[in-house]
């Protein structure tokens, strides 16, 4: 929807003409009033005031929550403030104002994308403003304030808005009100004239307007007013200035004292430096240094003074037990002299401190009358106050303590005795030069009216005759009466005259609660926010709604608004304010927490803000965090449950652990939240797959259970939740004993819940889903029949509307479904399809439980596929799969799972959509592993789906069965290395995207790093911990891709990190073809890349998957038959598998290298094996056959030079990082002696390191790094600060956790993960003379995680890696000739090229033949460039 940015009244500055009080006076009563009247059309020309008029109404109403939206239209801003934009800003302003709104709102326009696009003003009113407007229930009224109307276009482009407001602005609520303000054109006075529904109030200029100030009583009026400017923080009204009436010169003497009356009604009480007093005799006024006596008698009084310092005051209550704003010390010397204290806020603990002093002079005075007041403004007193206590004493009394405090008791108020700690000092010399008239009680009769309100209201309170309220009440009217609206004191009258009500109210003598809530709001909107008396006034509203709220019943959103009064109060008063103490009671903020912890769980965003509010009123140690933790965790769990985003119910979890965490052992409700913790970590499981959280539930589950012992009232619950979750983990582990205790502890819980228990269906549904399972897993063909029948009965108990009745339908849906597979009878899988469909229809589209519904459906259909053999129902089998693997609200492990059967359905019966799994499996997967935080994490999130392990070959084989090539090569690219695909994006080369966008390449490299920084390596055994480290990541990773989404907006770019095209991977075969060899349960074949054109398809007819198995299971057992050999002997079974590899596999490719693509001999090409060709030494390939003529047949290292490549894409990013060479530098790295536990000495360790040390030339500035400095941080530190690495040692490849592989270190083995952490760039070529430095993963053995890839992926271009076990004795030979072919040729001055690793390590391996036998010899390949 289209939205004017600064149209709004706080985006403005006016230079108006002070406002008429007259105006704000008619326009509020307007407002309030409930009548057919919806707008206000305020004309004026230029400078009448207009504007500051409507910026004064918004202020005062967005104060109270009440102004729905303000819209300025401004003629220098018309391009982007008009009429095409009024409504559609408008509407989005009351949709933030009010949730109700944005839900019409929304259910008007969700569908309709040209509706919410629309520039027409009067199908913006009509569906923005009128529609939803209607659907509403509105408490109290909503402003809208449009400023400037005229300035909105010419006549014609406001025509059509002037229809709307003019014609359809009668059909608005009738608590709806625009105010409107303009000059007074042709067009919009004649488009308003006669409307009933429209008030026209016409202004003149500010120069001929003539105000009148309302009458103050007792008060001579002057005959012209003035106007002031406004001083924060009152109302932004200019007032009008009176003079003060002064008893010696009269009211019309030139000297009039022209103090305004509102300084009259209370004097400021800013803090003095020293305080004085007022006499009728200025001796009695003694101030400045005086000398002090210890002791003054009557007879002395003569010239003596005495100086009373008021501390501090302790039981501070108020008789009409109203809360103060603040207290102050009264002082009366017998009518002769005044003094008042500051007003002070009192503490917690109605006490007060002041620590104020006043000289009173001695000479005439023998009584001085103390009070202690109560003030309930603190910006401006209207009146005195309330009498708290009071008292009179004689100065003798006061001296009898000498220079000590002391206190005075005052009379008993509610129980108690106020006092005060006064100290009293005899001075004499007194130095008048400081002396100076100060405040007189204020004795006006809007003054006298008020504290005679306040005495009669605390009389009430004392006796409850209602007399005593109703004369309050009639006391504070006439003060109000004397405060209209713009007066200063008014909000001061209309609190007074409220809280009287509100008094009546609670003890019903008054019953119209809502005219008290509405006079509070009102005086609320006069003190804004900074106004000293705001909280104040919030604690009042505040008051009365709680009492609306418990008296009335009243609906949820009173106690709603409490809540957020109270956020908004204790946001302004710190802990141990008194006002803060009074309303955090039982009777105010814990009354409304309590309230608000007792309603209905709500899943919307204001549902979810409301909870949070809560839990802000309820920090640490407060009683109630505990239960208000859980419900917000509650709520946003229901909202995961609705929408499907992950972090919120990873902050459900957050929340239950805290939850937990204040339960200690021994808590009443510790049981409870242990058992909600653990429902959320199996919730989570059933989401993300994550064995930790079902684990951790089992667990949690566990100790709930012993915290409720036979008896206790919720032990059923417990039962069933642990033996569900038993269930859950037996599904993804297999363990009997899982499955066993939970169908022991579920016909345990089933005993107590009898028939009657609410609960007794998930009971049945759960026992029943754990003898299904042990049917299918156990073939317990016995608790499959007991499984339907209790089914059946959980459906019984779930009628139409239960909310749980769509589960109980799938799940017998699924349990006839598995009868049927058994027995065939049609019957039962004919209701078992109309189940699932009923359980769709009682489903919302984006409910997560549909994925269940679809899933069931399509094992429905699918079984009845296989026994009637309609490839209609095949058809709806597969659309079901479709439906439940793109399901948008389940998580990814269910629809992950959900593909791979889709997958295999497909294949088995050679359905047409195979592709189409086969590609919605690695989207998701990739999403899936997206999410986790860590390498480590991705890894055992997809070696979970046992299945997918050979999709990425199977997918490749489909594409190829279908003669699309390039398809199989992007898959099969896709699917193997998607974990360093994963990691290695965030290392990607960005020179192209800086030379187009320097800033967008600057944000996503920043946002990439500390997305990398996040992956955390490290086992955290802190769950809590954990998952706030997963809740940031996620949170980095959704800016990383929406930083993502803006680089592929550009031109050029809008593949920017997506899995690469055909075009993109055939540049790995730049410098020669690049060999892919699938190995698929469906065919094993090879796609040669050329440098150009089409990829080429080589047939194995011979060669199936078992085939491989067994040539790889038979090379393994040759070579470790060949390391008991005396080097001289002939390797002859090795040899005829190197034949058998050469005939059936790398002859066929070579004849298409040859024949096709005229690749000529000595070219280099690069092999890519999957699966179970990693195993497989191809580049070995040898027919040790000789010809007819003698000579010898060529072998494949005859004909090329091979390199391996992980993927195509590794191969692509070494190539592209070529292009920066850093300054040559070498290390070697040799570990003869490694640390406990990683292997034997190596003899020849450090033979080698100097033989390296000696080949190289001088120009890389060869290093040694060796002995005890060849530890793991050395060696890492080797590693990122040289360009060319050799590292002789002890290798291991751990093929069930490969990110473990390792270099045997003299402290600690260097890890594969060691080395993917570290971000290498200028490193280029690293020979890895250890064993097992190139063997690949046996989890996901098309995932190539080894040691050599590890360092490829870090920075290594080129890199010589080993397949088995090395022997240190001859490998020294390999190293000898591999380095001087490298060196060969090279002039003074020249540097190594890493480039010429292959064609080194191919002419090494043939110059010691006779040195170095056969599995020693092959046992080196080459990866990289």
């Amino acid at each position: 929807m289209h939205y004017a940015v600064g149209a709004s009244i706080e985006s403005q500055k006016i230079r108006d003409a002070p406002p008429r009080i007259d105006i704000l006076e008619s326009i509020t009563s307007w407002i309030n009033q409930d009548d057919k009247q919806q707008i206000y059309l305020l004309l004026g020309p230029k400078g009448s005031g207009k504007s500051t008029i409507a910026h004064t109404i918004a202020r005062q109403f967005d104060a109270i929550v009440r102004l729905g939206s303000s819209y300025c239209f401004s003629c220098a801003a018309q391009d982007k403030r008009n009429a095409t934009n009024l409504f559609s800003t408008i509407a989005r302003d009351l949709a933030d104002h009010d949730p109700q709104y944005m839900k019409a709102l929304w259910a008007t326009v969700k569908d309709k994308r040209a509706l919410r696009e629309t520039i027409n003003p009067l199908a913006q009113f009509n569906y923005f403003i009128l529609i939803p407007a209607n659907q509403m229930t509105w408490i109290g009224p909503v402003l809208v304030v449009i400023d400037g109307l005229e300035q909105s276009g010419s006549e014609s482009d406001r025509k059509d808005l002037l229809t709307a407001l003019a014609e359809k602005g009668a059909e608005l609520p009738r608590n709806f009100k625009l105010l409107v303000t303009c000059r007074p054109e042709e067009d919009i006075c004649t488009a308003f004239g006669g409307k009933s529904h429209v008030i026209q109030k016409y202004l003149k200029h500010h120069a001929d307007s003539h105000f009148v100030p309302p009458p103050t009583s007792g008060q001579n009026q002057p005959s012209r007013p003035r106007f002031r400017p406004p001083t924060p923080p009152t109302p932004p009204l200019s007032i009008p200035e009176f003079t003060r009436y002064n008893s010696s010169l009269g009211a019309d003497s030139s000297t009039s004292d022209p103090t305004p009356i509102s300084d009259i009604w209370s004097r400021d009480q800013r803090p003095k430096p020293r305080a004085k007093l007022t006499s009728d005799d200025d001796d009695d006024l003694l101030c400045g240094q005086a000398q002090t006596h210890a002791t003054i008698t009557p007879s002395s009084w003569k010239g003596q003074s005495i100086r009373l310092e008021v501390i501090s005051g302790k039981n501070l209550k108020v008789p009409s037990e109203r809360i103060p704003a603040g207290i102050y010390i009264f002082f009366n010397v017998e009518q002769r002299g005044r003094w008042k204290s500051t007003i002070g806020i009192p503490s917690s603990d109605e006490s007060m401190t002041w620590g104020e002093t006043v000289t009173l002079s001695l000479r005439k005075s023998s009584k001085l009358s103390l009070e202690i007041r109560a003030s309930f403004e603190l910006d401006r007193m209207l009146g005195n106050g309330e009498v708290v206590g009071k008292l009179e004493t004689l100065w003798d009394a006061l001296l009898d303590h000498g220079n000590e405090p002391f206190d005075m008791s005052f009379p008993s108020v509610r129980g108690v005795h106020p006092s005060l700690t006064l100290k009293a000092t005899v001075l004499h010399d007194c130095d008048h030069q400081d002396s100076a008239l100060l405040d007189s009680i204020v004795e006006c009769q809007v003054a006298q009216d008020t504290d005679a309100g306040h005495e009669r209201l605390a009389t009430y309170v004392t006796s409850k005759t209602v007399s005593h309220l109703n004369d309050a009440v009639k006391h504070f009217q006439l003060v109000l009466d004397q405060c209209p609206v713009g007066h200063p004191d008014r909000a001061a009258a209309l609190t007074n005259l409220t809280w009287a009500r509100l008094e009546g109210y609670i003890q019903s003598v008054f019953q119209d609660i809502d005219s008290i809530t509405s006079l509070f709001r009102e005086a609320l909107a006069l003190r804004l926010p900074g106004h000293p008396d705001h909280p104040l006034s919030i604690y009042h509203l505040l008051k009365a709604l709680i009492w609306s709220y418990e008296k009335e019943n009243s609906t949820a959103i009173y106690i709603q608004e409490c809540a957020q009064l109270s956020s908004k109060l204790f946001s302004l008063c710190p802990e141990g304010t008194y006002l803060r103490s009074i309303a955090a009671g039982a009777n105010g903020v814990d009354y409304v927490i309590c309230e608000c912890n007792n309603l209905p769980k709500d899943a919307s965003d204001e549902g979810i803000h409301l909870r949070r509010v809560i839990l802000e009123l309820c920090p640490l140690g407060n009683a109630h965090r505990p239960k208000a933790l859980n419900k917000l965790a509650q709520a946003v769990e229901a909202r995961f449950q609705q929408r499907g985003t992950i972090d919120d119910l990873a902050e459900s979890i957050q929340h239950k652990r805290e939850a937990v965490s204040l339960c200690p052992e021994g808590h009443f409700e510790r049981e409870t939240y242990l058992n909600n913790l653990a429902y959320s970590l199996r919730f989570r499981f059933d989401h993300q797959g994550n064995s930790d959280d079902i684990d951790e539930a089992i667990s949690l589950f566990e100790e709930a259970l012993r915290l409720r012992p036979v008896g206790h009232k919720y032990r059923n619950s417990s039962l069933d939740n642990l033996g569900s979750a038993l269930h859950t983990r037996f599904n993804q582990r297999g363990d009997v004993d899982d499955i066993i205790r939970s169908i022991s502890l579920q016909r345990e819980a089933l005993t107590l819940r009898p028939p009657g228990n609410p609960c007794r269906y998930s009971t049945l549904n759960n026992l029943a889903l754990a003898l299904k399972i042990r049917y299918v897993k156990l073939d317990a063909s016995e608790n499959l029949d007991e499984a339907i029948n209790l089914h059946r009965d959980s459906l019984q108990l779930t009628p139409q509307g239960h909310p749980r009745r769509h589960q109980a339908l799938c799940n017998l849906s699924s349990a006839l479904h598995s009868r049927f597979t058994q027995t065939r009878k049609n019957e039962d899988i004919e209701e078992a399809i109309r189940l699932c469909q009923e359980s769709l229809e009682a489903l919302p589209s984006l409910h997560p439980d549909r994925y269940f519904s679809y899933m069931w459906l399509q094992e429905a259909y699918l079984s009845r596929f296989r026994v009637q053999r309609s490839s209609a129902d095949l058809s709806l089998a597969v659309e079901n799969f479709r439906l439940a693997s793109r399901h948008p609200t389940q998580g990814f492990p269910e629809r992950i799972k959900e593909t791979i059967n889709w997958t295999f359905a497909a294949e088995s019966h050679s359905h047409t959509s195979a592709l189409e799994a086969y590609k919605t499996f690695f989207e998701l997967l990739d999403r899936h592993l997206a999410t986790r935080s860590s390498i480590v994490a991705r890894r055992e999130a997809a070696s979970a789906f046992r299945p997918a392990r050979t999709l990425p070959v199977d997918a490749a084989s489909c594409a190829m069965r279908l003669e699309n090539l390039r398809d199989a090569i992007e898959l099969v690219e896709q699917g193997r290395g998607q974990q360093w695909s994963l990691a290695s994006r965030l290392r990607s080369p960005l020179e192209d995207l800086e030379s187009t966008n320097v800033n967008l390449a600057h944000k996503f490299s920043e946002l990439s790093k500390r997305l990398s920084d996040a992956q955390s390596s490290a086992v955290n055994t802190d769950r809590a911990a954990t998952d706030r480290a997963a809740i940031r990541y996620r949170r980095l990773q959704e800016q990383w891709g929406a930083v993502v989404t803006e680089i592929r907006n550009l031109k050029g770019f809008s593949r920017f990190l997506l899995p690469p095209s055909y075009d993109d991977l055939q540049a790995a075969a730049r410098h020669g073809p690049v060999i892919i060899l699938i190995a698929s349960q469906y065919s094993c074949n090879a796609i040669v890349v050329p440098t150009s054109g089409e990829p080429h398809h080589v047939q194995f007819p011979r060669i199936t998957l078992a085939h491989l198995e067994k040539l790889k299971n038979d090379f393994a057992r040759e070579i470790r038959h060949a390391s008991f050999m005396r080097p001289k002997e002939t390797r002859k079974e090795l040899q005829v598998l190197l034949r058998t590899v050469w005939d059936e596999i790398m002859l066929p490719i070579v004849i298409v290298l040859q024949r096709d693509l005229r690749v000529t001999n000595g070219s280099r090409i690069w092999l890519c094996p999957t699966a179970t060709f990693t195993s497989i030494p191809l580049h070995a390939a040898h027919p040790f056959r000789t010809k007819a003529d003698g000579r010898r047949e060529l072998c494949l290292e005859d004909v090329y030079i091979c390199s391996y490549t992980p993927t195509l894409s590794a191969l692509i990013r070494s190539r592209q990082m070529m292009k920066k060479r850093a300054t040559p530098s070498f290390v070697a790295i040799g570990q003869s002696s490694p640390g406990a536990g990683q292997g034997e000495a190596l003899s020849a360790v450090d033979s080698e390191l100097e033989l390296v040390r000696n080949l190289v030339p001088t120009t890389v500035n060869p290093t040694t790094l060796s002995g005890d400095n060849a530890t793991q941080a050395g060696a890492l530190d080797a590693l990122q600060h040289n360009t060319w690495v050799h590292l002789a040692c002890h290798g291991k490849q751990d093929r069930e956790q490969p990110y473990n592989s390792r270099f045997a270190m003299g402290d600690k083995p260097l890890t594969l993960l060691d080395i993917m952490e570290k971000d290498i760039p200028h490193a280029e070529f690293a020979f890895l003379s250890a064993c097992h430095t190139a063997v690949g993963d046996e989890k996901t053995p098309d995932e190539v995680i080894h040691l050599a890839a590890g360092l490829q992926f870090s920075g290594f271009k080129s890199v010589i890696g080993t397949l088995w076990v090395v022997d240190d004795a001859v490998a020294k030979h390999v190293v000898e000739a591999f380095y001087k072919n490298m060196v060969k040729d090279l002039k003074d001055g020249d540097v190594m090229d890493c480039t010429k690793a292959a064609w080194a390590l191919n002419r090494a391996t043939n110059a010691v033949k006779t040195k170095v036998p056969l599995e020693q010899r092959m046992v080196f390949i080459h990866i990289g460039v």
